[in-house]
């Protein structure tokens, strides 16, 4: 949940793809921090064989149009639960079923996903209907517990749920979470049945991790509320991305109102294997905050449009001088076929490297919508009656009465050749 992790404008400035467990037992380390050896769910396995996805093999973005906006109300219940938090969404193209995550850390209800049916064509957005709710279970089959019960009795681990995406297998789906420093508990993925039943849990890069020497004076890894916030295979399901909000304390400030950042994408094979990863260069903050107010900026999801080629949506929140917030919301396509491996780089600001290249496709800020609010999650649809691809994108209202959960849908043109 983003609980407005906004900054001053003065401060300065493994997975994977298997539809069976595995990890590099060098990258090993626990969800809580430390070092521990490999269980019996992490011990490396060979791929099963992959099945072509039903996705689109030749994607291309060219320009994006606006259908239509739905909105979720904030006093919705459905299955004996509070509906928003919406941070992730995603979609099967062989059920036709929608998926869309809460990062509600079990607060109001155990963390869960929702299953949904959305209703478009080229002409417009016409409703959105929830069709289930499903609670995720941890490796022994609980749901995961809030912060409250996990400070009581130090079991299980408290969820931020950000990113949800089917397997191209169709079979399971895999789900990100940021972690949270201030427990000791590191960003983890996970796999998942379709009915939220832990399957596996790979690990993020060592990299990532919070430093265990307690005695050094110098913070690394991720930043809370900052971390494994996109998450995408490619449409040919061969590999598996994520992306960090932010930048890891070793790679510099994080993005300003006068200088921009760098957030790390990370490449994954079926097999598990890190292939690469990218250093993402995050715009400044695009506007001004009030006087004392905050303001941030950072990658709220991705997408991959093929193995190299992905859309990134940039997410800005600015307080203004009465204290209510602007969002800037922006889809960027970013390129990572000249950029430097950065992998094993263990501070970008220490090294030479060439950054992912990055061109606009929308201003989100450029519809004249009554409202933008807090875009966090970002998913490829059905093929549109004209043979383009669509788009749609939602919104985490925070469970906060003055915002709104919006999904948006867009007509995805290919790009002229």
């Amino acid at each position: 949940m983003k609980v407005r992790k906004l900054i001053s404008a003065s401060a300065v400035a493994g997975l994977l793809l298997a539809s069976v467990p595995f990890t590099a037992a060098s990258a090993a380390t626990t969800e809580t921090g430390g070092q521990a050896p490999m269980t019996e769910g992490q011990q490396p396995k060979a791929a099963k064989p992959h099945k072509q996805a039903k996705h689109a093999q030749n994607q291309t973005v060219g320009q994006l149009t606006f259908i239509g906006e739905q909105r979720i109300a904030n006093d919705l219940k459905f299955e004996e639960t509070l509906v928003g938090g919406l941070s992730g969404i995603d979609y099967n193209p062989r059920t036709h079923q929608w998926i869309l995550i809460s990062d509600d850390r079990s607060d109001n209800a155990p963390a869960r996903f929702y299953s949904a049916k959305l209703k478009y064509d080229t002409k417009s957005f016409y409703g959105v209907e929830l069709t289930g709710m499903t609670e995720f279970k941890q490796e022994d089959g609980t749901t995961y517990p809030n912060k409250k019960d996990y400070t009581a009795n130090q079991q299980g681990i408290v969820p931020d749920l950000e990113s949800i995406r089917f397997d191209p297998d169709g079979k399971t789906i895999w789900y990100t979470s940021e972690g949270d420093r201030t427990l000791n508990l590191n960003p983890f993925i996970r796999q998942a049945t379709l009915k939220g039943k832990y399957l596996s849990s790979i690990l993020t890069p060592k990299a990532f991790q919070i430093d265990a020497n307690s005695g050094s004076s110098t913070q690394k890894g991720f930043r809370n509320n900052l971390a494994l916030e996109g998450s995408s295979f490619s449409p040919d399901g061969k590999y598996y991305f994520t992306s960090m909000e932010a930048s890891l304390y070793q790679d510099g400030e994080i993005s300003t109102v006068d200088a921009g950042s760098y957030s790390r994408i990370t490449k994954y094979n079926r097999s598990g294997d890190i292939i690469a990863q990218y250093a993402y260069p995050i715009d400044a903050i695009p506007a001004k905050p009030g006087p004392g107010k905050s303001a941030d900026n950072g990658v709220s999801e991705m997408l991959a449009i093929n193995d190299h080629q992905y859309l990134i949506l940039e997410r800005s929140g600015v307080q203004a001088a009465d204290g209510n917030y602007s969002n800037y919301i922006r889809i960027y396509e970013a390129d990572a076929a000249q950029a430097t491996n950065v992998n094993n780089l263990n501070s970008l600001p220490s090294g030479q490297f060439t950054p992912l290249t990055k061109k606009l496709v929308l201003d989100l800020n450029t519809l004249g919508l009554p409202k933008l609010d807090n875009v966090e999650g970002m998913a490829w649809g059905p093929k549109l009656q004209n043979g383009h691809d669509s788009l749609v994108l939602v919104s985490d209202n925070n469970f906060g009465a003055s915002q709104v959960t919006q999904l948006l849908a867009f007509d995805v043109s290919p790009e002229k050749k």
